[in-house]
Order: C-alpha cells, then sequence, then structure tokens
C-alpha cells in the first residue's frame, strides 16, 4: 500500500489523493520543465494515509463528535473545539507502516540533494484551489524544517491544522462536510529566498480582472511575509503582448516599504524555524527584483497559464545563492475570473469629508460602518456584523469574523496578503498597508470606506453617501459617433477600459507627473548635474530628489521611467484603441508646487495664459526638460511598441509655434507618419479655429478643449464665482468657432474629437456635435455609458439642428 508518491508522478488527476497543492505541483514539474519553469522537488503523503490514520486510531469518531451541533458563529465555541480537536491529532501516533514510508522517502531526498537542505512541509486539501473554491491559506505550512524527526513532526501539525477554527468556519460557510475534505502533506525541498526574494503573482489584474498583465508582487526573505500581509511589497505589471514579441514589458512599478523580511533561524525545533528581521535601510529604497528577472516571472507566469488554460494564482522565490527563479504553488484565480463579464459595477461617493487613513485599495467598492479596532483574535466575540474591521494585518485565525465586517483596513500588507485576498473572495472593499489606520482610527467611530478612486484607498469620517451603478455590456447599442474617455491617471485605466469605448481621447501627463513622480523635471536634471543647480534649490530638496529617486539609476531615469510607466499603463488598458496622450501642460503655479519646482518657475499674474503648452516646450529653459517627456513617449510606442498611442500638443498659440514644435518632436524622434505616428493638436485657443487650415498643416487634426476656448472667447474666468455663471460651451460665439474647426478638419479629411467638459455636462451640447459631423466625443468616465445610450437614440448624423 502507497502512502507516499513523489511529484515528479503526480498530476491534476491526482487531486483526490494528494489535495490541489500538491497535485498542481505535480502538474508542473512534469509538464513545464520543458517551458523552463524551475519547480523545485519532493514527496506527497496520500489522503488514504491520514484517513487511514483517524479511522484506525478511532479520531474520526471522536472529531465528528466534537463538531456535532456546532455552530461555527459561536466564535468562543469554535475556538474550544478546534483545539480540542487539534490536540487530540497530535497525541496519536502515525501508523507504523505510514511512517516508515516517510522515513525512506526521506532518505531518498537526503541522498539526492545532500543532508544541508531544509524542507518545506505544506499542507495540500483535496478541496483546496478548485475553481470554485479557495481553501488556500487555511492550513498550516513549516519552513526550514530539518531531519526526519521534525518531519514527522510538522506532518502531524499539518493534519491537525485541518481543524484550524478557520477552517471549520471555512468549510461550514462554503457547504463542505468535514469528513469529506482529507489532507496530503507536501515535502518540498526549501529554495533560500531566505537570502533572496519572494513573493506573489497572477495572470490576471486583481482589481480590474484586465487580463493582459501579469500582476507581481516582491519582498525579500521568503514568501510567507507576503501572503501573510507583514509586509508592503514591491508590485510590478507586465503587459503580456510587449513580452510575447519579445519587447520591454514592464509597465508599472511600485516601491514597497519592505520593512521585514522573513529569514530562517538557528533553531530545528517546528515552529520556531524562522523569525522576522528588519530590512536594511539602503534595500528598503531599491526594488527586490530587475527589470530582467520581473519579466523573466511573468514568462513563467503565462507558460502556467497556458498549461492550465486558465487565470492563475502563483507562488515563486528567488534564490539568493543559485540566483534562480523557482515556482513554488500555482492555483487557479478564484475571484475576479469567476465575476460575469457582461455587466459593470460602478461605485462612486457623492460626498466628501476628512480623510483619516489611506493605502491601498482592494475590491473597488464602497463601504460603511463603525470602526472596530482588533489588535488579537481574542477580541473576535465583541465584533458585531456590519463593523468595519480595523486590524494591524489579518491571517487566516480571523476570517470567522471577516464575512461579518462591511469592510476591512490593515496597517501592513499588499494586494497579494490575507486580508486582500479574502476581502475580494467575500466582495467586500478592504483598505490595506496604511501604516497607521489601527492607531488613528477611533474604535466605535463613524466612517466610509472607498475602494472606487483608482490603486488608493481611503477611510473616510462619518458615513458618507454614495451611488451604485450597472452597466449591462451586452444591451448596448451602438454609438453613431466614437466614444472615448478622459482618464485622469493610470492607477484608474484597467476598470474604465472595462466600460464601452473606443479609445482615450484625452490622457493628461501632468496628472502622471504630479501623481507618480511629484519632482519639476528641471530638479531633477540639476541634480544629475545636466543643467546648472541654481542656489535657491536647497541641499533639502537635493536629498529629498536622492532619496525618492533612489530605486532608479539617477533622477534622469527616475522621470523618464516613471512617466514612461504611466504612459505604457494607459495604453495597455485600451489598445488596440487609440489612445491620445496631451503633452505637458502644467501652468508656471502648477509646475511651482513640485518638489524643487520654485527653484525653476517664474511669477506670474496669470498663469493661464502665460508660460504655458509649445511656447514653454521651445523656450531655452525648459527644452531639455521637455525632451525627457519625448523620451518616455519614443521608448513607449518604439521599444514597448504600444503604437496605439497618438500625441496631443497643447496651447500652440502661433504658426511658428506650430512649425517648431513638430520639428522639436521630430528632432527628438517622434516624426509625424514615423511609425504610424499621428500628432494632433489641441484646438483651445480663437485664433486655433480662425486659422484652422493652416494649423492643420502641421498636424493630423485637432482635439478641441472647449473648455480653454470657451474661457478664451468670452473673457470669463470659470473658476471665479463671480462670473462662472456665464461659462457655457454652448455660446454661440464658441459653436461658430467649433463649426469652423470642425469644418476644416472634415474638409481636409482629418480627425477631429473634443475632451472638453461640454460634452459631459450638457447631453444637447453632445447632440449637437455629432450633426457638425465630429469624429469622437471623449467623456469623463461617469458620463459615458448615459452618453452613450442617448445618442444612440438619436437618428444618427440626421442633418444639423440649430446651434444650441
Amino acid at each position: 500500500m502507497t502512502d507516499v508518491l513523489w511529484f515528479s508522478d503526480l498530476g491534476l488527476s491526482d487531486l483526490d489523493q494528494v489535495g490541489g497543492k500538491n497535485a498542481s505541483l505535480g502538474e508542473m514539474v512534469r509538464n513545464l520543465a520543458s517551458a523552463g519553469v524551475k519547480v523545485p522537488g519532493g514527496f506527497a503523503t496520500t489522503a488514504d494515509a491520514y484517513r487511514r490514520f483517524l479511522t484506525e486510531s478511532g479520531l474520526d469518531t471522536r472529531i465528528e463528535n466534537i463538531l456535532a451541533g456546532l455552530d461555527s458563529g459561536d466564535v468562543a465555541a469554535l475556538a474550544v473545539a478546534g483545539q480540542q480537536i487539534r490536540d487530540l491529532i497530535r497525541a496519536t501516533p502515525f501508523p507504523a507502516g505510514f511512517e516508515e514510508q516517510i522515513r525512506t522517502a526521506y532518505s531518498r531526498l537526503t541522498d539526492e540533494h545532500g543532508g544541508d537542505v531544509s524542507w518545506a512541509v505544506r499542507s495540500s486539501a483535496t478541496a483546496e484551489d478548485l475553481p470554485d473554491a479557495s481553501f488556500a491559506g487555511q492550513q498550516e505550512t513549516f519552513l526550514n524544517i530539518r531531519g526526519i524527526d521534525n518531519i514527522l513532526l510538522a506532518i502531524k501539525d499539518v493534519f491537525a491544522s485541518l481543524y484550524n477554527d478557520r477552517a471549520i468556519a471555512y468549510r461550514v460557510h462554503h457547504g463542505f462536510t468535514h469528513s469529506e475534505v482529507a489532507l496530503s502533506a507536501g515535502v518540498q525541498r526549501m529554495v533560500r529566498s531566505d537570502v533572496g526574494a519572494s513573493g506573489v503573482m497572477f495572470t490576471m489584474d486583481t482589481e480590474t480582472g484586465f487580463t493582459n498583465a501579469v500582476f507581481i508582487t516582491s519582498s525579500y526573505g521568503l514568501g510567507e511575509a507576503v501572503v501573510q500581509g507583514a509586509v508592503n511589497p514591491d508590485e510590478f505589471y507586465v503587459h503580456k503582448p510587449a513580452l510575447a514579441a519579445g519587447r520591454p514589458a514592464v509597465l508599472k512599478r511600485g516601491l514597497g516599504e519592505k520593512a521585514v523580511q522573513m529569514i530562517y533561524t538557528e533553531s530545528e525545533e517546528v515552529g520556531k524555524t524562522v523569525d522576522f528581521v528588519p530590512v536594511p535601510a539602503d534595500l528598503r529604497r531599491r526594488f527586490s527584483l530587475t527589470d530582467a528577472e520581473v519579466e523573466q516571472l511573468a514568462r513563467h507566469a503565462l507558460a502556467i497559464e497556458a498549461h492550465y488554460g486558465r487565470p492563475m494564482d502563483i507562488e515563486w522565490g528567488k534564490d539568493g545563492v543559485d540566483g534562480e527563479l523557482y515556482i513554488l504553488q500555482a492555483r487557479p484565480e478564484t475571484v475576479e475570473s469567476r465575476k460575469p463579464s457582461g455587466t459593470i459595477s460602478r461605485y462612486t461617493l457623492t460626498e466628501r469629508s476628512a480623510v483619516l487613513a489611506e493605502g491601498r485599495a482592494i475590491g473597488q467598492r464602497i463601504g460603511a460602518g463603525q470602526v472596530r479596532v482588533l489588535t488579537s483574535i481574542d477580541q473576535m466575540a465583541s465584533f458585531q456584523e456590519g463593523d468595519v474591521l480595523v486590524a494591524n494585518m489579518t491571517d487566516p485565525d480571523w476570517e470567522p469574523i471577516m464575512k461579518k465586517a462591511a469592510a476591512i483596513v490593515t496597517d501592513r500588507g499588499g494586494r497579494t496578503c490575507h486580508a486582500a485576498i479574502i476581502a475580494r473572495e467575500l466582495g467586500i472593499p478592504a483598505v490595506v498597508g496604511t501604516g497607521n489606520a489601527s492607531r488613528v482610527l477611533a474604535d466605535g467611530a463613524p466612517v466610509t470606506v472607498s475602494c472606487a478612486e483608482g490603486e488608493a484607498g481611503f477611510v473616510y469620517e462619518g458615513l458618507l453617501g454614495y451611488t451604485l451603478q450597472e452597466t449591462s455590456l451586452e444591451t448596448m447599442p451602438p454609438a453613431p459617433v466614437k466614444i472615448m474617455m478622459n482618464v485622469g491617471t493610470p492607477e484608474q485605466a484597467f476598470s474604465f477600459a472595462r466600460l464601452p469605448h473606443h479609445g482615450v481621447g484625452l490622457a493628461r501627463l501632468e496628472f502622471i507627473i504630479n501623481r507618480q513622480i511629484g519632482i519639476h523635471p528641471n530638479a531633477l536634471l540639476a541634480v544629475a548635474g545636466e543643467i546648472e543647480r541654481p542656489a535657491s534649490l536647497s541641499d533639502y530638496t537635493v536629498r529629498q530628489i536622492r532619496e525618492k529617486t533612489a530605486a532608479y539609476d539617477g533622477p534622469r531615469d527616475y522621470y523618464v521611467k516613471r512617466l514612461a510607466e504611466g504612459i505604457s499603463t494607459i495604453a495597455a488598458a485600451f489598445a488596440p484603441e487609440p489612445v491620445i496622450i496631451r503633452l505637458s501642460d502644467f501652468k508656471s503655479n502648477e509646475y511651482a508646487n513640485l518638489i524643487g519646482g520654485p527653484a525653476f518657475e517664474p511669477s506670474e499674474e496669470n498663469p493661464m495664459i502665460g508660460y504655458r503648452g509649445a511656447s514653454r516646450y521651445l523656450s531655452e529653459s525648459f527644452r531639455q526638460a521637455f525632451e525627457l517627456e519625448c523620451e518616455a513617449l519614443k521608448y513607449v510606442r518604439n521599444e514597448m511598441g504600444l503604437t496605439n498611442i497618438k500625441i496631443m500638443v497643447p496651447f500652440v498659440r502661433t504658426l511658428d509655434e506650430a512649425r517648431g514644435v513638430t520639428e522639436l518632436l521630430a528632432a527628438n524622434g517622434l516624426r509625424r507618419g514615423g511609425n504610424g505616428l499621428e500628432i494632433v493638436m489641441m484646438c483651445e485657443l480663437p485664433a486655433n479655429a480662425l486659422l484652422a487650415d493652416e494649423f492643420l498643416d502641421y498636424f493630423d487634426g485637432f482635439s478641441i478643449g472647449s473648455n480653454d476656448l470657451t474661457q478664451l472667447t468670452l473673457g470669463l474666468d470659470r473658476d471665479s464665482a463671480l462670473v462662472a455663471e456665464g461659462f457655457d460651451e454652448r455660446n454661440p460665439a464658441v459653436t461658430r468657432l467649433l463649426e469652423m474647426a470642425i469644418a476644416a478638419c472634415r474638409a481636409k479629411g482629418r480627425y477631429v474629437g473634443i475632451c472638453g467638459q461640454g460634452p459631459s455636462d450638457h447631453p444637447d451640447f453632445a447632440e449637437w456635435l455629432l450633426d457638425q459631423g465630429i469624429s469622437s466625443i471623449s467623456l469623463n468616465p461617469d458620463a459615458v455609458t448615459e452618453t452613450w445610450l442617448r445618442l444612440a437614440r438619436t437618428s444618427p448624423r440626421s442633418g444639423n439642428r440649430s446651434a444650441v
């Protein structure tokens, strides 16, 4: 009778004997080595061996009696029952034949790998890692186990962990009978990630379901730190099509705090073989993986996804001794991949208040309730249905109350930590990695937790109003004009791309610069020694800049890469549809708000009509900074292959500026027509419409900026409460200019779209633009569905209505 099976002899068909985790390990060992996927070897005990252990010892009957009539919602009773069962299992000897087979298998392993290797003893339940249920994390794993006696103790503890409190409650919650779930223990060679790095990766975006990216988290030391949520890890997104084409494929990098790492200890006692230690400050400021390693991990992820034929959740480790990347586990992704694709739910706050805490958003939802700060699982009995759970971090022992929460907030953890995984599975919002929520949120205080505003999640003071909009994509009629979107930040690009669209009509570089860079480009160039450092750029500011750019190859590399990350994320999210990137259009007062900005910006009485747009790019004092934008755009288009990007030039006052800026772009590798590049001009000055024919000699079309065009035509400041009521894009003077611009583009067969606020605010204005023959209307995301449906109900291009 075989109680032990080798990974090399296992596959997915053996799930009923070795559980989901061990079956998957065997599947990869047998089938993916040819694709370069390295999986550490080992063996698994069988489910039959586990069942015989229970039945021959009489444990099965005793366990059944303890669980009979147990209310899993009674956390105190659950804790007593679980502890009683676990103590019984630990106290019961293994059958002699079973123990002998484990000893023989372990001896073979040590002969193959040497006596200085340590082992992971992992749990693998027969109901684990199923496509429709995830039991991952329910049972225990023991790391850095040495010696056969400790291996046997760890296997016993793995078996006992099938009756952890959280595992009992989870089975009840998901309708599994306790006796139908059996356990296998896997003994797997440890990867020396204790002196390397490790983490988790998904073959789709875990928040939006975007399938064209691999999402990777990474931190120093053993991967349990990432899974538990003990660290805020580095994060990376890799674009699958670019990877497949052999191009640079890293879309986005996020530097995590990585404050601690899990390492080996000198102890061989089970439960004391690993410990947390602080990460040195210089390592925290660097990424824990190189771009080459990130892309190699993504290739492994794609090979695994292709083999399994579905999105996957994968644990990996980098061995700090041999430098190799290993796959430690792989299981089906069980949340986003199961959501219906025909409907989009969109939560929107209708009120605002003070932000009490901020972290990473999980779940794209909004929840509200009273804060309940818990520092120990012993306090779980005080937690009430609908409370907001606030804790330093969570682990599987917290799961019995997590399903009662309106939202979850933690001090530590990233988007693949335990709290994040469970929140997604339960369909509740979570804000993880806040750093201080358990200290700054008052117990019993009412709060609103919003994860509907991009990657950042916010905890607001009080119970705020919010709306939920459900959009059925299956019932969307064809649009009579291309409906595009104005996308403010890359953080929301994957989410917005789920809405019906024909691309992005406006993506603002200044939003990327403000949120993802935060430093004036000339200040970066000065610190890099490429331009003269003014005396007003203080030593303190220079230290700030060096600190923020430490993870990159200098200040210049920081600016170009961070800009490229933002551009490529938006372009990848909406590909193959066009994405129009507007070159930076900060005014001098806005540039001055960036780190180092005051040292380089003039003081202007009216920045709105001052040093901005094309004239800024052409000036000697900003030209080198502008060339950094060109470098980022050229990299994304030419190297990463995202040629769906078009470039928009804002605020072009004269024909000389039009000629000068297109020549400057060409000199920096962005020539009209080169690699299919189209350059459009933002039509936002009366001069642009009046001389439309002449401006179109230099550009491939217009994108109408109705905000500035209205201000400059009517001579009013829309931000001034004294005159703001007169601001209306439908004013006849404005529409006359719009008619001129649209007609000029149509006569020359050029693109003409609109990206101003007007169509989002005034559906009748959108209808009028449709009748004028506009090529596209770019809307704020919250106006897309309603405007699309309204325009679809009108007679398409039914002849001009009277001017609105």
